[in-house]
């Protein structure tokens, strides 16, 4: 008789995320952008995985404007998230980056991040 095995979408994400984790590391010099896709809210993350720190980070609270061109609220947070924190790591002298989706889908939001940080100036 065959178990029933409970998969959630978000156990399923988890289960991709390792799978991508297991492939990219960032480093001081080539960093891991990290994303974080809650229900309201974006988290973006620059991280040193050989020192186990994080370099710069950026919150979705941060951005008080709701529109950009002609995204929607959600993503045109998320775009602006992307180029705050591209400021922030040429602030710091990072110009390359490894992106991490954190098994989240290319698309919507995530996607709006990666644009937005490689308008912002960050290369991946």
């Amino acid at each position: 008789m065959k178990r029933l095995v409970n998969k959630t979408k978000n156990k399923l994400r988890q289960v991709r995320h390792i799978r991508i984790r297991a492939k990219i590391e960032g480093s001081a010099v080539v960093p891991r952008l990290s994303v974080f896709r809650s229900l309201n809210s974006i988290k973006l993350q620059l991280i040193d995985d050989k020192k186990g720190i994080t370099l710069c980070a950026v919150d979705g609270k941060e951005i008080k404007e709701n529109k950009y061109k002609d995204l929607t609220t959600k993503v045109a947070k998320a775009y602006l998230a992307g180029k705050l924190l591209a400021e922030k790591a040429q602030a710091k002298k990072i110009a390359k980056i490894v992106f991490d989706r954190s098994g989240y889908r290319y698309h919507g939001r995530v996607k709006a991040v990666a644009d937005g940080a490689r308008e912002g100036g960050l290369k991946f």
